[in-house]
């Protein structure tokens, strides 16, 4: 294990020594120690569950430590913190679960902590838009109207605007928690000038992020930690060197071999569906395929996903399973014993979990009906069939079904998801940027799990926020422009490139 203490006479932006943080008799953080420089880009590693979000919310004062010190340019942070003094501390953090009030104008959100005010102290409500107006066209997002609620923004562009809040402090230190795992590819290129610039200017940026290639381009140091304790701080690392230390396991390959493209029947046939961005979206996935769904970011694939599962209704169009025409109205018709339909979708805590609830509940929730009667559920069944997936799926390292969810990490969490689904024996799963938010061990196991379906004779309709992925994991490409197929590449298209250039051109060949 390497550990690196800088020295005593050395400026520091942040010191963090010996902290332990428990939250009941889960131990996030032991005896964990860290320390970050100004005018350096610092990144955080390490699995779900390492304990970086909760050293971050120790940092920034959010949370207390139980024991050890944090210090922030020289100066202790004893306790919880009140927002107000975190900002005179100069430290600014957005977290990876948002913090935006949804039913706020992006407006309120943005100056909901220095208001523009009058001379008696109230609010001027009428300078609001045009000051959030000036603050967005400052940090280059003339794309969002400020006077939008927030609720009605996409989970995009709410980070975006989580993001430019935390620009306009002008921090000393900022913290960003997965800043980019929402983002689309440009967003993240404007996000990385906006962290250069503030590094150039001698500010910390202390950011998590799985994508190791953001780690690769951007982090001048990176410290990796493990269960819940430093590990290493290097100024170089590979991705295979960083997945060893953060997981103590050695990783062949990032994504496995996939099996030649079958020559199997049409399980889904989707005919001129439109509605919403979809503008007449034609296609046949085969049994054993991984179809994968590129283009731009916005250009339908969420509302494409959206439809097929029911959770959208369409204008128009067809879809056929297995040959015979269907009606999907609802996400209940789509999971119907023999059709067969399930939906992964990206958000797990909004849109996958019920976090109060048990894992084995939160997994057992879509085959409910086949293991009761009378209003009863077959208990003794459904924790056998439970504990079966989720020892497939490793989830939760072993831990107790009956703990509740919220317990778990995120790429925990996602393997949740994943298990209630294929408890339900769906032939046709709709995985929508499932490796979201997940850390590089995770992202193995999900990609190989995902060959492992297809080559059970699963279809598989594959979208995923990393290009990269789409083009190592999937026999096929659609690619999407303004909602319709504007090309198919064969595959494994194995260079993301060609992925990218499809969606670029109005017309293509490919």
């Amino acid at each position: 294990m390497v550990t690196e203490t800088p020295p005593e006479t050395e400026v520091l932006a942040v010191r963090a020594s010996g902290v332990h943080r428990a939250f009941g008799g889960v131990l996030a953080l032991r005896d964990a120690s860290f320390a970050a420089r100004p005018g350096e880009i610092h990144a955080l590693a390490g699995e779900n569950g390492a304990g970086k979000s909760t050293l971050i919310k120790v940092l920034c004062g959010l949370i207390s430590a139980d024991r050890g010190t944090v210090e922030i340019f020289g100066q202790q942070v004893r306790r919880v913190v009140e927002p107000a003094a975190r900002r005179r501390l100069g430290v600014a953090t957005a977290f990876q679960e948002l913090s935006l009030i949804p039913d706020l104008t992006v407006a309120e959100n943005l100056l909901l902590q220095d208001p523009p005010r009058g001379r008696l102290g109230l609010v001027r409500r009428g300078r609001l838009a045009p000051t959030a107006d000036a603050i967005l066209q400052r940090y280059g997002v003339d794309y969002i109207d400020s006077r939008t609620t927030t609720a009605d923004l996409s989970v995009a562009q709410r980070q975006i605007v989580e993001l430019v809040r935390v620009l306009a402090q002008e921090p000393r230190v900022v913290i960003l928690d997965e800043p980019t795992a929402a983002l689309p590819d440009r967003q993240v290129e404007w996000l990385a000038g906006h962290m250069r610039r503030l590094r150039d200017a001698g500010c910390c940026v202390i950011f998590t992020s799985h994508r190791w290639r953001e780690i690769e381009q951007l982090a001048d140091r990176v410290t990796v930690f493990r269960n819940g304790t430093h590990v290493a701080t290097r100024d170089e690392m590979s991705e295979s060197e960083a997945v060893t230390l953060m997981s103590g396991r050695t990783l062949e390959g990032t994504y496995p071999d996939v099996a030649a493209l079958p020559v199997g029947e049409t399980v889904l046939r989707v005919d001129q569906l439109a509605g919403g961005r979809l503008r007449g979206v034609s296609f046949d996935l085969r049994r054993g395929e991984i179809l994968g769904v590129g283009g731009l970011a916005g250009q339908g694939q969420r509302e494409l996903f959206l439809t097929l599962f029911g959770a959208r209704r369409a204008a128009s169009g067809t879809l056929s399973v297995g040959g015979t025409p269907v009606t999907v109205r609802r996400p209940k018709d789509a999971i119907r014993a023999g059709l067969g339909i399930a939906y992964v979708p990206e958000d797990r805590k909004a849109e996958g979990l019920f976090l109060p609830l048990s894992i084995r509940d939160n997994i057992a929730l879509a085959t409910l009906s086949r293991r009761s009667a009378g209003g009863f559920v077959r208990r003794r069944g459904e924790r056998a069939a439970v504990a079966s997936i989720a020892e497939q799926l490793r989830i939760g390292g072993g831990r107790a079904t009956s703990q509740a969810v919220a317990t778990l990490s995120g790429g925990n969490q996602q393997k949740v998801v994943m298990a209630r689904w294929l408890l339900t024996d769906a032939r046709i799963l709709l995985l929508f940027d499932v490796t979201r938010g997940v850390d590089a061990a995770t992202k193995h196991d999900m990609y190989q799990l995902v060959a492992d379906l297809a080559a059970q004779g699963k279809a598989i309709l594959f979208y995923s926020s990393e290009t990269e992925e789409i083009a190592n994991l999937c026999h096929r490409v659609l690619v999407l422009r303004e909602g319709r197929v504007s090309a198919e590449l064969a595959g494994p298209v194995g260079d993301a490139d060609r992925i990218v250039a499809a969606s670029l051109k109005e017309e293509s060949d490919a």
